[in-house]
């Protein structure tokens, strides 16, 4: 487990969900903030592949996220 902020966190769509109200504080404390190595999004950001904004970072979709 890595203490440390994830690096994507300032670009990612979570902190934008989280910071208006949208995201469960729940989710960024888990993985961003906690052991984002864990982060389906962070792999998928890592690996160069597409992950749709609303994607959770356990890897769901949450259709209610919306900008």
């Amino acid at each position: 487990m890595n203490n440390d902020i994830c690096k994507w966190y300032p670009v990612c769509p979570m902190k934008w969900f989280f910071e208006n109200g949208k995201l469960d504080g729940k989710w960024v404390n888990d993985y961003c903030f906690s052991d984002w190595t864990e982060c389906v999004r962070y792999e998928m950001e890592e690996s160069g592949k597409y992950h749709p904004d609303n994607m959770l970072p356990d890897g769901k979709i949450d259709e209610r996220l919306q900008y």
